[in-house]
């Protein structure tokens, strides 16, 4: 004998539109409840504030799914579950995305170096032949003039006597544009070296750091 196929529960819009507003509530209520204890508890400039804006979405997306895979025969519950999933998307993922960005802006989330070719888009390679020189610019990024007003010293250093990294300019600001020269000596040899730029600057006897690496793929030097 076949076994009989399982019965579907049947989802009616007036029963499953009150419960999923229902779960799009409180998964909303709990992201902002979340926030604000959030907000009281971490005193700290950056210190945990990361995790905060990411934990809504993370426990309302599969803890929804969870819920919703489990009562999938009680369509006023399951209805329930899909309000959650979808809180974890819109507000909380949403929201969660904008924290992150303004404590990227802040400088919480670090600071890095942006390499472009003069008037171009950013770039983390360059191919450059033995014997050869290329400007690129370069740009503190993750702080803002407004949160690091201060001057950021820069270091450049490569992976190979062969390959040097110069900077015309000794200290920045945030978010200034200075230029960067790569150089291959005509008798390096063909390989793909390494060549970063550190930015740092002291700030209420803090150091915050900006560093990239940019790859430097060294070709045969142009035959005249």
């Amino acid at each position: 004998m076949t076994a009989p196929a399982p019965d579907f529960p049947t989802y009616r819009l007036r029963t499953f539109l009150p419960a999923f507003l229902l779960g799009w509530g409180v998964g909303a209520a709990a992201t902002f409840a979340v926030r604000a204890l959030g907000d009281a508890v971490l005193t700290a400039p950056c210190q945990g504030l990361t995790l905060l804006a990411l934990l809504p979405p993370l426990l309302l997306g599969p803890g929804g799914l969870a819920f919703t895979a489990a009562n999938w025969r009680r369509p006023g519950r399951a209805a329930l579950g899909l309000g959650l999933v979808v809180a974890s998307l819109l507000p909380a993922l949403f929201v969660g995305a904008r924290d992150i960005a303004a404590l990227r802006g802040q400088g919480c989330a670090g600071g890095y170096i942006v390499f472009a070719p003069q008037g171009g888009s950013s770039v983390s390679t360059l191919t450059l032949p033995a014997g050869s020189s290329r400007t690129l610019t370069g740009r503190v990024g993750g702080y803002t003039a407004r949160t690091h007003p201060g001057v950021f010293t820069l270091r450049g250093q490569a992976s190979a006597a062969g390959v040097t990294i110069t900077l015309p300019r000794s200290a920045v600001r945030a978010g200034e544009v200075f230029p960067v020269v790569v150089t291959a000596a005509p008798d390096t040899g063909v390989n793909t070296y390494t060549a970063g730029v550190e930015a740092s600057t002291t700030q209420d006897g803090r150091t915050d750091t900006a560093s990239s690496a940019l790859e430097i793929d060294v070709r045969p030097a142009a035959r005249p």
